[in-house]
């Protein structure tokens, strides 16, 4: 489905969030490190101190990984183990709701292309990656609290709000985040082009919440197959039409 390059700035970027459910397995070829992928160099180093303290705690515990029973076992396996762990692409690994209402693999090649170049996922171990980035399979939210670090979104917040303002410099980002994917990072308005917080919202204006998340797939979707050009970003999100939600731009 070809990769990302963000050696030339994409003109628009989509921020997606992470699925807390992921793919098992992947490819063994190209083992992940800290500094693989878009993102690898200027967040290694964060990257590396979560590896580092998921190993020393085993990969987590119940309360910090939200789960229990066999998906307990799967996240602390996989969290104790993510150097040299199998690879997949994030639009891959990434199976929950969201990412199946997108389905980007029954998209045209141009509009495969055109996502891979525009997606970018703020995740609680990674930080950011491409959908085209290699990912391997982990638990950890981006809203947990994890010792010594404290609230994640927070730790994160510095570093990534730096290496997000460089990458995405000059160009018009929409932004799909959930509130707390969007508390770790803050866009320089005068560094990007422009900015769209958006959320969908019930016909009768209440917030669409868990409810809404196919639908926030399928806006996804036709944000990459309608938007053909940044200049038709606040077109491409008025013209989007679901039975039962209407997106809601924020600012």
């Amino acid at each position: 489905m070809g990769k990302a390059d963000f050696r030339v700035v994409a003109s628009l970027i989509i921020l997606l969030p992470p699925s807390e459910g992921k793919a098992m397995g992947g490819s063994a070829a190209a083992k992940w490190r800290e500094n693989s992928g878009v993102f690898g160099k200027q967040l290694q180093t964060q990257r590396s101190e979560l590896v580092e303290q998921l190993k020393k705690v085993k990969g987590g515990d119940e309360k910090l990984l939200g789960v229990s029973k066999a998906h307990l076992a799967r996240a602390k396996n996989a969290n104790s183990s993510l150097r040299g762990a199998p690879i997949l692409p994030a639009y891959e690994r990434y199976t929950g709701v969201v990412w199946d209402h997108l389905d980007l693999a029954s998209l045209s090649s141009a509009q495969r292309s055109r996502a891979l170049n525009s997606i970018v996922v703020i995740s609680g171990l990674l930080g950011a990656v491409s959908a085209a980035d290699p990912v391997p399979d982990y638990r950890l939210k981006m809203g947990s609290r994890f010792a010594p670090f404290g609230l994640l979104s927070k730790w994160w917040h510095d570093p990534l709000s730096e290496t997000l303002n460089k990458t995405f410099k000059g160009a018009v980002v929409i932004d799909l985040l959930p509130q707390e994917h969007r508390a770790a990072f803050t866009l320089d308005l005068d560094m990007i082009g422009e900015y769209f917080v958006v959320g969908l919202n019930e016909k009768s204006g209440k917030a669409g919440g868990h409810d809404a998340k196919a639908a926030k797939g399928r806006l996804a979707r036709h944000l990459v197959t309608e938007c053909t050009t940044a200049s038709k970003a606040l077109h491409s999100l008025k013209s989007f039409r679901d039975s039962r939600f209407v997106v809601k731009i924020e600012k």
